[in-house]
């Protein structure tokens, strides 16, 4: 009987972007893979599924080498956790992996997360789930140095497991190996983006609005993700997707 994990590999930044081919380089070698994967770019579409279209989903062979398959969705990266469980993976995985996202998900971003929303929809099916992030933008990042820490922790929770309700926000500091000094279990930094909207003309002489802001960070605990990653640290949080405010209960049963 063949005894390896069954992993599902998705990101959000679409399946053929460098990251999700080294998280799968990675992953070939602790399980059997399945890769179901946006057609398309689809960043900071946070937990968004698809209801006023059609949905898509094709087979695609990127690595004619390759024993494992691979698909393309038309929708988001929550569409393709649902199609993964639902009708394309053989049996339920053992394990999601999302990423490796080009960009940081500490701390409110997780909000924002494609990335992470995939692995939160893969939670909510009640499978153990990841996602991996790199602090580097660039289309052309380095993963090398990341594919130690998601081959270390990725074992890690298929043979601990992880609590109902509960997946893991990794992200890596955009550093050499050997400047990495290992890895930070952290809470979320209390940081937000002051936003702005850049207001322009375009030829047609019509208004529109670019997005612009600033990110900053005043929490000044040293138990945070952006601290660890600014120390050159592996954050990894523990993150719910139970949004109660359960401290606020008793205090609102109160009110008259």
């Amino acid at each position: 009987m063949n005894n390896r994990p069954l992993i599902l590999v998705t990101n959000d930044d679409g399946i053929t972007a460098p990251g999700i081919r080294a998280l799968i380089e990675v992953m070939i070698t602790i399980g059997d893979v399945i890769v179901v994967a946006p057609n398309s770019p689809q960043s900071g579409m946070g937990h968004a599924i698809t209801l006023n279209d059609t949905l898509y989903c094709d087979t695609v062979n990127l690595d004619p080498k390759a024993v494992h398959k691979e698909y393309t969705c038309s929708g988001t990266p929550a569409d393709c956790v649902k199609l993964a469980t639902q009708q394309i993976a053989p049996r339920k995985p053992d394990i999601c992996v999302s990423g490796i996202n080009h960009g940081s998900n500490s701390s409110i971003n997780v909000i924002y997360s494609g990335t992470m929303s995939a692995a939160v929809e893969a939670g909510i099916e009640g499978i153990p789930a990841i996602g991996f992030s790199l602090l580097d933008y660039s289309h052309d990042a380095n993963f090398e140095p990341s594919k130690k820490y998601v081959d270390k922790i990725t074992r890690q929770v298929l043979k601990n497991g992880l609590p109902k309700g509960i997946v893991l926000n990794v992200n890596i500091p955009k550093l050499p190996s050997k400047e990495i000094k290992g890895t930070k279990i952290c809470r979320q930094a209390k940081a937000q983006w002051v936003e702005d909207f850049d207001k322009r003309i375009n030829p047609m002489g019509r208004e529109y609005y670019w997005l612009t802001g600033e990110f900053l960070n005043q929490d000044k605990g040293k138990d945070t993700d952006e601290w660890a990653l600014s120390q050159g640290y592996v954050s990894i949080v523990p993150v719910q997707f139970d949004l109660t405010a359960h401290q606020f209960i008793n205090e609102l049963n109160t009110w008259e």
